[in-house]
């Protein structure tokens, strides 16, 4: 098969636009030109791209600002339009910075962000137990705690890095923009699509679509886009080199080539974090469930080399 028509789904991890005390709109935009310039080469290569990206740090900070303004003359917006508003704000950045970097190599593809609404059920489980970190890290559990009781957050220790804010993230069952993504697809755009997970929102009987507040998990959104475009590949890219045997411990070690079942077995075993890997863990198996799919987890420096297989975490059927 020819790369140009090779279908690709990339995951970005929040660390793709945002690092820890990084949070003004210029050093996004600086962070959103990094990596440009990481998923260029692939474009140039021939591959048809979906990029879809988390918005964990950026949705909390939405809300905080949302909270901070709270009045009767301008009430705060719920949570799943203040998600719409981090992929207008993202997808902003990334489809800039992209449109530059493809210019200076004299590419003439249009990169698109598509504002995208995810179908949910609402009476996932998620909703009675909230995971989903979003915003700031609090050091101690004490000043997680003064949030927890002044704001009504619900907190929880978020894999060994500090305490956060967690919300409802119910599992994506559907894109309703997804005839629109083919269209563009096909047209040879690059896509970023999904942001965030996408808009969570359910179907009613007479009124038809309705946001729900929650916040959905990317990379299982990412897995849902690619299978919608009989992607080759998902690659879901973060901020470690691949996925960890013992993470943290003395014996720790990295997972290269691995197939579908020996994977489940390491979930089992509890192996992976609830709050970091194991949502890219299971998103990756959950698309690698025919023959021909790959699923890559790889860090965003080496974004090319994730997608010739050359490293990472690199699971198949």
């Amino acid at each position: 098969m020819e790369k140009t028509n090779k279908r690709i789904v990339i995951a970005l991890g929040g660390n793709a636009l945002q690092r820890k005390g990084e949070a003004s709109a210029e050093s996004q935009q600086k962070i959103a030109d990094e990596t440009a310039r990481q998923l260029a080469p692939l474009v140039m290569d021939g591959y048809r791209i979906v990029i879809v990206h988390g918005n964990g740090p950026q949705v909390g900070n939405i809300v905080i600002h949302e909270e901070a303004i709270n009045t009767d003359d301008v009430p705060s917006l719920p949570l799943d339009s203040c998600v719409a508003m981090s992929q207008g704000s993202i997808g902003y950045w990334l489809q800039q910075a992209l449109t530059d970097e493809l210019r200076k190599k004299e590419l003439d593809n249009t990169v698109v962000t598509l504002i995208t609404q995810m179908l949910v059920d609402k009476n996932d489980m998620a909703f009675k137990n909230p995971s989903k970190p979003i915003g700031p890290f609090y050091v101690t559990k004490e000043k997680a705690m003064i949030q927890s009781a002044t704001r009504g957050f619900v907190v929880k220790e978020d894999a060994g890095r500090g305490w956060r804010r967690v919300v409802p993230s119910p599992k994506p069952i559907e894109i309703i923009e997804k005839d629109a993504i083919k269209v563009l697809i096909n047209s040879g755009a690059v896509v970023i699509a999904a942001g965030g997970g996408g808009v969570p929102v359910f179907m009613t009987k007479d009124e038809g679509l309705h946001g729900i507040e929650a916040v959905i998990d990317k990379d299982f959104s990412a897995a849902v886009l690619a299978d919608l475009i009989d992607a080759n590949k998902l690659i879901i890219l973060t901020s470690v080199d691949a996925a960890m045997l013992n993470y943290g411990k003395p014996n720790q070690q990295m997972i290269g080539k691995i197939d579908r079942s020996k994977m489940q077995s390491y979930i089992a075993d509890a192996q992976f974090s609830s709050g970091s890997m194991l949502p890219k863990v299971q998103a990756a198996l959950q698309f690698v469930n025919k023959p021909g799919r790959t699923a890559v987890i790889a860090s965003l420096e080496k974004a090319a080399e994730a997608v010739d297989g050359n490293i990472g975490t690199i699971i198949h059927f």
